[in-house]
């Protein structure tokens, strides 16, 4: 008899050593458990007792003695004799229900959205959750079944799918303008977590009371997209960032004199010579305007036309082999004037058979007159 009662159980607890398993069936299911046993369930657990394929009872954490007070379910299904007095088979799964935050989550596949600001957007997130058992019974029944040790893998990819589901509806329908989502990602976190509770403890006994969303990611062309307009909106004004940019290559050309970076200083040079005289010149069949009555007329605001024999010309110059221009009399004069053209430039203009250099051509001769040397020292 001894032995016998060795054979029965009589303490059913469950001290987990993993941090992934979800249910664990007690091993020793086959041999009878003794009336009067003595149940131990611990915090983050529940145990439930299945008889016949049928839940029989579930237990909250404490320490019970496994009496018919106590198993009323139970004793009714077993039909006991002799007092219910006598041992009894049934099995026992450990339901843990602490919350499981290692959960992970991402999109396989981008998500599309309708965006007011940039139409339809691809969009690709990922992030973690917690989930925890709130019912155990219909965990068991719906998710877990027969298994011995229920682990969250064996229920981390149905999850997954339900929530790349849910993520696109919400993502639609939010109405927040792309832009703005990383700045919300918090609010969406929570509306995506009572969505899927809703829907999974009615159905599976499972709740998620946290949802993170890491990053919200968009395609490479739309992050460069967006990058451009956020280099503009830095920029500002477009001219004036134009000529500040050619101001930093004609000091760089100016000190890197001769070679390439000449030849790049002479043509930034003319460019912004070029730039800022068509700046200042009127527009094209734009009249000056007409002095207010009464006022002086400022001798400057009205250009008269070139003297007979003084054309307009438009020049062009060869810089390292590159033909530059077209420029107008007054913007190449000053070319020569601030030293961009010198001795032994070729140079062209309407008329002349051929390039010359600059100081031969008649015109512009008188800019290249030779200078006198120093004088000499006084005795």
């Amino acid at each position: 008899m001894d032995r016998i009662r060795g054979e029965l159980i009589d303490i059913v607890e469950w001290t987990d050593d993993s941090r992934d398993t979800i249910v664990w069936r007690f091993p020793r299911y086959e041999n009878e458990i003794k009336m009067g046993a003595r149940l131990v369930v611990r915090e983050s657990q529940a145990a439930v007792f299945v008889n016949q394929g049928r839940i029989a009872d579930v237990f909250a954490p404490g320490t019970y003695e496994l009496q018919t007070a106590n198993l009323p379910l139970l004793s009714t299904l077993q039909g006991w004799k002799y007092g219910f007095h006598s041992p009894f088979k049934a099995e026992v799964y450990f339901v843990t229900t602490r919350q499981f935050t290692d959960m992970k989550w991402g999109t396989q596949n981008p998500v599309t959205v309708r965006d007011a600001e940039f139409g339809m957007v691809r969009l690709r997130a990922f992030g973690a959750y917690a989930a925890r058992v709130v019912d155990p019974g219909k965990l068991l029944t719906e998710l877990a079944g027969t298994d011995p040790q229920f682990r969250t893998e064996e229920v981390e990819e149905f999850l997954r799918q339900l929530i790349i589901g849910r993520l696109g509806t919400l993502l639609a329908g939010s109405g927040i303008p792309m832009l703005d989502l990383a700045a919300r990602q918090t609010e969406l976190g929570n509306k995506l977590a009572k969505s899927l509770t809703d829907e999974l403890a009615a159905e599976h006994g499972i709740a998620i009371p946290k949802f993170v969303i890491e990053n919200i990611s968009l395609p490479p062309e739309v992050e460069q997209a967006i990058d451009a307009r956020s280099r503009m909106g830095v920029i500002g004004n477009v001219d004036q960032y134009a000529r500040f940019q050619a101001a930093d290559a004609m000091r760089d050309a100016a000190n890197n004199p001769g070679g390439a970076g000449e030849g790049m200083g002479l043509g930034v040079g003319m460019a912004v010579g070029q730039h800022m005289a068509q700046a200042f010149a009127p527009q094209q069949g734009q009249q000056p305007a007409a002095p207010a009555s009464g006022a002086p007329r400022d001798p400057r605001a009205a250009v008269p036309p070139p003297l007979p024999g003084q054309e307009q010309h438009e020049w062009y110059v060869a810089v390292d082999g590159q033909q530059q221009g077209p420029y107008d009399q007054a913007t190449f004069t000053g070319h020569i004037r601030s030293g961009a053209v010198r001795r032994g430039m070729l140079a062209w203009r309407d008329g002349l058979t051929a390039w010359q250099p600059v100081e031969e051509i008649p015109e512009l001769a008188p800019h290249f007159r030779a200078t006198p040397p120093p004088l000499p020292p006084q005795a």
